[in-house]
């Protein structure tokens, strides 16, 4: 996709949703702005991704099933107690749930998954 037809498609977001925007106060349109542009060219993108064909026999479960193990094998390199709040929270547990059974804040859990949350990113990207 050109630059110009993300371009085109985010003006077209940003027309669609001119009245919201001109009813908010310019720290908030830029804001709005911004979110509306971007939020129209992901959609964008996703839309020319969707249509990309797969060679003939390819298996996306196997796909799925080797990036996650990979994952469950990255999670298991993390040191405690990121693992264990990384494993909780794919379990469901709140934060405030995981910082009283880790004995820790939920502002300390918040801040520590973000950080394993990234170390896991790099990690998957890498390998």
């Amino acid at each position: 996709m050109e630059v110009d037809d993300l371009i085109q498609e985010a003006s077209i977001a940003l027309w669609r949703n001119r009245e919201k925007l001109f009813s908010l106060g310019s720290v908030q349109q830029a804001a709005l702005t911004w979110k509306i542009a971007r939020n129209a060219v992901i959609d964008a993108l996703r839309r020319v991704e969707e249509t990309d064909v797969l060679p003939e026999g390819h298996d996306i479960a196997d796909d799925d099933r080797s990036l996650l193990h990979e994952l469950h094998e990255q999670i298991g390199r993390l040191e405690e107690p990121d693992r264990s709040i990384v494993r909780m929270q794919l379990e469901g547990y709140s934060y405030e749930e995981i910082g009283n059974q880790l004995e820790m804040t939920e502002k300390n859990v918040s801040v520590r998954l973000v950080r394993a949350k990234e170390k896991l990113r790099k990690a998957m990207i890498n390998d």
